[in-house]
């Protein structure tokens, strides 16, 4: 009889343990305007920081963002070098917040899950928590998994680990804050990419950030998440498919369609309960929320 009870328990066990949120344009909608500020500040920084003729920043930073995952990832794989703080305070620090509106529907709907809550960006911790309290989130999740957690130093050189996840180099306070490079130094990546045989390769960037299969690898394991029992809510599709490699359960939020990699997909993140009906299906305790702000870095542990 207790074998079959022990059965009956290991039966009725939920199918996940944790839900891992990107945050912009997952959390709230495209329509913002912030992804399209961003980019712009991004460009003017490229101008006026890094010297960067403006004719050439589409086709550069499109190359960057294709092969790097980020722009800032990819200027630092082609040589040039900045304070990561200035970066972010220029890039974020200009952006229409106040188009990020409270959703109390989105509250409701995740105080509600009964599973750790974790969010995984790209972006710094300020614009994270700034995002968060925006839409009346931040005491909705255990912790940020953000870029410092996966950067917590300015590193000069890329490590000889090809994962490169191993945080070698200068602290960001032993980094000067300049953005002057040498054109010398700096890879022409259009050129590259313009010959018909590129002969080279291309360099590694310092940065650990999605969608490398390494920073995923690695934010599971700060935050002691195991990816077979967990979603993971994206916007972009090749996040998803980089989580889909590690093994995490995907969910595309910002349309309706599947794509490769994609277990679900949800037009809008509100869509959750009718796409996902099985979350709330545990009989587990609800309105599991966090006291007071979210925690950030490395606080995201079991």
């Amino acid at each position: 009889m207790e074998f079959h009870e022990d059965r009956y328990r290991q039966a009725q066990r939920p199918k996940y343990d944790c839900l891992l949120f990107d945050l912009d344009d997952t959390l709230y909608p495209l329509s913002t305007g912030v992804a399209t500020a961003c980019r712009n500040n991004i460009e003017d920084y490229m101008v006026e920081k890094l010297g960067i003729e403006r004719s050439i920043i589409p086709e550069l930073g499109n190359l960057l963002y294709k092969n790097y995952g980020t722009t800032m990832a990819g200027l630092r794989a082609i040589g040039y070098d900045f304070d990561y703080d200035e970066y972010h305070s220029f890039v974020h620090g200009r952006l229409p917040y106040e188009n990020i509106k409270p959703d109390p529907v989105l509250r409701s709907l995740l105080l509600n899950l009964p599973y750790r809550k974790i969010i995984f960006t790209n972006a710094d911790k300020v614009h994270a928590a700034k995002a968060l309290s925006r839409l009346g989130l931040e005491d909705c999740f255990e912790g940020i998994i953000c870029f410092e957690t996966l950067n917590p130093i300015h590193k000069s050189t890329v490590s000889d680990d090809e994962d490169d996840i191993e945080f070698v180099g200068l602290s960001t306070a032993q980094v000067p804050a300049t953005t002057t490079t040498s054109s010398s130094q700096i890879f022409d990546i259009i050129a590259h990419f313009a010959q018909a045989n590129p002969s080279s390769k291309l360099p590694k960037t310092p940065i650990v950030c999605k969608p490398s299969e390494a920073a995923i690898e690695k934010a599971l394991e700060i935050a002691h998440i195991n990816p077979q029992r967990t979603l993971f809510f994206e916007d972009s599709v090749r996040n998803i498919q980089a989580g889909k490699r590690v093994g995490l359960h995907t969910v595309l939020v910002g349309t309706s369609q599947r794509v490769k990699g994609a277990d679900f997909a949800l037009e809008s993140i509100h869509n959750l309960r009718e796409a996902l009906p099985e979350l709330w299906e545990a009989d587990r305790k609800s309105e599991v929320g966090y006291p007071g702000k979210v925690a950030v870095e490395t606080s995201v542990t079991a």
